[in-house]
């Protein structure tokens, strides 16, 4: 694995809604000591969700605040019960996390960044843009949103970045042009970008159009996010006889894990490719979350990350579990 998990026990020291559907948590941690995190850590959180724990993953936000952990959570309608879990927290209350970790990878040594941010994706950039302004790298930020009533810690970056950051609020018709972001770079320039599935498979795209190396295009998602609604779904097991039904509030890794076709898995969020398994047929649709495989690779559906992507329908997996040699081995 990229990092080995410790856990500990925080208590929520504050909350606060930043707006209407993002609510704000500081997290205290009972040891006394906040683990020291690059820009654009997120950290693990154990929730219950219908009385079982459950683990989600939330980008830390620039704090100034050195004594604690700072995270925001949107309120998704279609999510598999983590924010809901999340809302339901009050202040006082004791939740185990993670220690912070970071898989966005980024070259401190460029001169030129670009951040984009889409809705709640603008939770690890905050660290990220506080970290270039403390290097004097005078950043862009472009902060995509429906409208400005949805922009959290607009107050905040807008303090730290003056005109350099951009609100393209979408109910306003300012929505975000990739292409000319693009092309406006230097050539030696590096995109950060955080948001949705949609927004990431196009900036994938316009980048690639526009020639720029592949490796300069950083990007971070939330698992949670599809291009289709998250609904239950069922798995079949190649030649084993088993289908499983997979709940709104899980996922497929957990679904297989729980029923003992152990699936080994290492980020948990649709980037490493650890856990992708085979697929050997689909009878419905596959809703490809990760951020892992290419859109050639998603269109042909031969593989699929359990941990984040989910199914409409029937999606018939090869694990290579095989019950009788489980036997032969017990």
């Amino acid at each position: 694995m990229r990092f080995a998990e410790q856990w500990s026990w925080c208590t929520v020291d504050a909350i606060c809604d930043v707006t209407p559907t993002i609510r704000e948590f500081r997290l205290r941690p009972e040891s006394g000591h906040v683990v020291p995190y690059p820009a654009g850590s997120h950290i693990g959180v154990t929730v219950l969700i219908d009385g079982q724990p459950a683990r989600r993953s939330y980008s830390l936000v620039e704090n100034s605040d050195a004594g604690t952990y700072r995270i925001a959570v949107r309120l998704a309608p279609d999510s598999r019960g983590g924010s809901r879990s999340m809302w339901n927290l009050r202040v006082g209350a004791r939740i185990e996390t993670s220690n912070p970790a970071s898989l966005l990878e980024i070259d401190w040594t460029r001169k030129n960044y670009c951040l984009i941010a889409g809705g709640i994706g603008i939770t690890p950039i905050t660290g990220i843009a506080a970290a270039l302004r403390r290097r004097n790298i005078d950043a862009p930020l472009h902060y995509a949103v429906k409208s400005r009533s949805d922009a959290a810690f607009l107050d905040e970056l807008t303090a730290l970045l003056s005109d350099r950051l951009t609100v393209h609020a979408s109910d306003q018709g300012a929505r975000l042009n990739l292409d000319a972001t693009f092309h406006a770079l230097p050539d030696d320039a590096i995109a950060i970008i955080c948001g949705p599935m949609r927004m990431l498979e196009a900036a994938r795209r316009v980048w690639n159009e526009a020639g720029r190396a592949p490796a300069d295009l950083r990007f971070e998602t939330f698992g949670s996010s599809g291009l289709m609604p998250t609904a239950e779904f069922r798995v079949r097991l190649k030649d084993t006889g088993t289908e499983l039904v997979v709940p709104q509030n899980s996922s497929m890794l957990d679904a297989l894990n729980g029923a003992g076709f152990e699936v080994i898995s290492d980020c948990q969020r649709g980037e490493c490719g650890v856990c992708a398994v085979d697929v050997v047929a689909v009878d419905g649709e596959i809703d490809h979350r990760d951020v892992f495989f290419s859109d050639q690779q998603k269109r042909e559906n031969r593989k699929i990350c359990p941990c984040v992507s989910r199914a409409i329908g029937v999606v018939t997996i090869d694990t290579l579990y095989r019950p009788e040699a489980a036997w032969k081995i017990a």
